[in-house]
C-alpha cells in the first residue's frame, strides 16, 4: 500500500462526475418541484467532521440542498467513527430507523462512509443485516464519492468501495462548513504510532503531510471569507512535514500561519506526547495568535499500561513535559485523553493515572472506557479486572476529575475574558455563547448581532463545565 496524491487530472475526473450529477439533480427538480435534499450525520473526531465538510462541499456544487431532517431527505449520508463500539451501535441503530423510511419512502438513497466501513468485517455486516443501504464507501475513497453516488442514482444498484490503502490526498475537493468565523484545516493525514488498542491507523492509512503552501493558501481562503479563527488538524500534528521533502516542521508551520494578515487565533489538535518538542513549546509561547491551550493525551498514568499501549513514553517523560510547559506558558489550559479499563490494567495502575489527574490538575479530560477493536493488538488481551471494577475505577476518576474542573474555572471569577462568539441560544435569543483563548465554554446576555466577533466578558459566575459572565 502506498500513499496516493490525486492529481488535478483525476480530481477532473470526479468534477465531471459532480457535473452529470448535477444535471440528475436539475431534471428531478424539473420532474418534482423542488431540489434533492441531502442530509449528513457525523460520529467520531473532528477529522471525520472536517471529511463531511468536504461531501457536502462536492454535494452543494452537484446541486443537492440539505435538510436537518432525515424523514425530508431524498439522499442520507452518516459519517460513521470506529474508534468506540459505542459509535458504530449508534450507527447500527440509525440504520434500523432509516429501514422503515424507506419502506414508506423506497427511492431513499442511504449512504454509509468512513472509518467504520473501512473495516471489511463490518462492511460485510453492513451488506448482509441492511440491505437498504446503497452506497458504502470507506475513507481512501471519498474524493470519489460523486462517481459512486452517480452510479447509485442511475444504476440503481448497491456501490461498495472501500478500497484499501495508505492514503490519498486530494486538494481540490470543495468544502463546505458551517459556520465563517471558525474553521478547521486539516495539516496532514492518517497515523504512524499504531497503538495497540487504536483502529485508526489500519482505516485512515499512515502518515501523510500536505504541503505548507496549500495549507496556508487554504487558510489565507478563509480569511478572505471572514474566517478569524484557525484550528489546524492532524491524528498527530507533531509529527508533521516528517514525510515531506522539505525542512519544515509542525513548529515551523503555526509560525507561518502565526503570519498571515487577519488571523486572530490558532488552535491545534492532537498532539503526541512523545513528539512534542522544546521547540514548539517555545513556538506556542512566543506567537501571539496561538491560543495558549494543549491538548495532550495520556491514556494512562501506569508506566506499565502506557508500554502495552505502544505510547512511547513514560509517566515521568509525561510529567517533565507538562512541567516545562507550565513554566514557559504561565496559565495554559491542558487538557487529555483517559482510558480506563485497558486490558492489563490492575486497580493500581489505575491509582497511578489518579495520582497524574491529581498533579496536573487538568481543565478538562475527554475519558472512556476501554473498548475491544477488532484488528488490533490489544483485541486479543484478556481483562485484569471485572466489567464492574472498571466500571466503578471509571466513576471514581470522573468524581475526581469533576472537582478539579470546578476548582480550576474558580479561579476565573472576576476576570475579564477575550471571547468570540460563536452561536446563540435556541432557547434564550439573548443569551450568547463563545470561547476564551483556553477554550472555555463562555455564556453572557447580548445581541445576536455580535455572532463572529471578539467580545470582553467579566467572569461573574463559574460552573463546572462553563463560565457564566457580563459583557463589558
Amino acid at each position: 500500500m502506498a500513499t496516493t496524491i490525486i492529481t488535478k487530472e483525476q480530481w477532473a475526473e470526479s468534477e465531471k462526475f459532480i457535473t452529470k450529477l448535477k444535471e440528475v439533480n436539475i431534471r428531478f427538480a424539473q420532474q418534482n418541484g423542488r431540489m434533492r435534499l441531502a442530509h449528513t450525520e457525523t460520529y467520531g473526531c473532528q477529522q471525520n467532521v472536517n471529511d463531511t465538510e468536504r461531501i457536502r462541499g462536492m454535494l452543494d456544487k452537484a446541486g443537492f440542498g440539505f435538510t436537518d431532517d432525515a424523514k425530508e431527505a431524498d439522499l442520507v449520508i452518516y459519517n460513521t467513527c470506529a474508534v468506540r463500539e459505542n459509535a458504530e451501535q449508534r450507527v447500527f441503530g440509525r440504520l434500523g430507523i432509516l429501514k422503515h423510511i424507506k419502506e414508506t419512502k423506497p427511492e431513499l438513497i442511504v449512504a454509509v462512509c468512513g472509518c467504520m466501513v473501512q473495516q471489511e468485517h463490518i462492511c460485510e455486516k453492513i451488506k448482509k443485516v441492511h440491505d437498504h443501504v446503497d452506497l458504502i464507501f470507506g475513507t481512501h475513497a471519498l474524493y470519489r464519492m460523486p462517481e459512486l453516488l452517480y452510479r447509485t442514482i442511475t444504476e440503481n444498484e448497491t456501490v461498495v468501495d472501500i478500497t484499501n490503502s495508505d492514503g490519498a490526498i486530494c486538494e481540490d475537493v470543495p468544502i463546505l462548513r458551517d459556520r465563517a468565523e471558525k474553521a478547521w484545516v486539516s495539516i496532514m493525514y492518517g497515523c504512524n504510532n499504531f497503538c495497540t488498542y487504536c483502529i485508526v491507523p489500519y482505516v485512515r492509512g499512515r502518515e501523510r503531510s500536505r504541503k505548507p503552501e496549500d495549507i496556508l493558501n487554504e487558510i489565507k481562503g478563509l480569511v478572505a471569507n471572514g474566517t478569524t479563527e484557525i484550528s489546524l488538524l492532524g491524528q498527530n500534528v507533531n509529527s508533521y512535514g516528517k514525510d515531506l521533502d522539505t525542512e519544515i516542521d509542525f513548529a515551523d508551520l503555526l509560525r507561518m500561519v502565526n503570519d498571515i494578515e487577519g488571523v486572530e487565533r490558532i488552535r491545534f489538535m492532537t498532539s503526541h506526547p512523545k513528539d512534542l518538542s522544546d521547540k514548539l513549546i517555545y513556538t506556542i509561547r512566543d506567537c501571539d495568535k496561538i491560543c495558549k491551550q494543549l491538548h495532550l493525551p495520556l491514556q494512562s498514568g501506569s508506566d506499565k499500561i502506557l508500554k502495552d499501549m505502544n505510547r512511547h513514553y513514560t509517566k515521568e517523560q509525561y510529567l517533565a513535559i507538562v512541567e516545562k510547559l507550565k513554566k514557559e506558558i504561565p496559565g495554559i489550559t491542558l487538557t487529555t485523553d483517559i482510558i480506563v479499563g485497558f486490558p492489563t490494567e490492575t486497580t493500581p495502575d489505575f491509582r497511578e493515572t489518579l495520582e497524574v489527574l491529581k498533579s496536573v490538575r487538568y481543565d478538562n479530560i475527554f475519558s472512556f472506557i476501554y473498548s475491544r477493536r477488532e484488528g488490533t493488538p490489544a483485541a486479543k488481551l484478556d481483562f485484569a479486572l471485572s466489567d464492574e471494577e472498571i466500571h466503578k475505577n471509571f466513576e471514581e476518576m470522573l468524581e475526581v476529575q469533576n472537582q478539579i474542573c470546578l476548582e480550576k474555572n474558580l479561579e476565573y471569577k472576576d476576570k475579564i475574558e477575550t471571547v468570540l462568539v460563536e452561536d446563540v441560544s435556541d432557547t434564550e435569543p439573548t443569551i450568547l455563547t463563545g470561547r476564551n483563548d483556553g477554550g472555555k465554554l463562555v455564556t453572557f446576555a447580548g445581541d445576536a448581532s455580535l455572532k463572529g466577533k471578539y467580545v470582553k466578558v467579566k467572569i461573574t459566575k463559574p460552573k463546572q463545565w462553563s463560565l457564566e459572565g457580563e459583557l463589558q
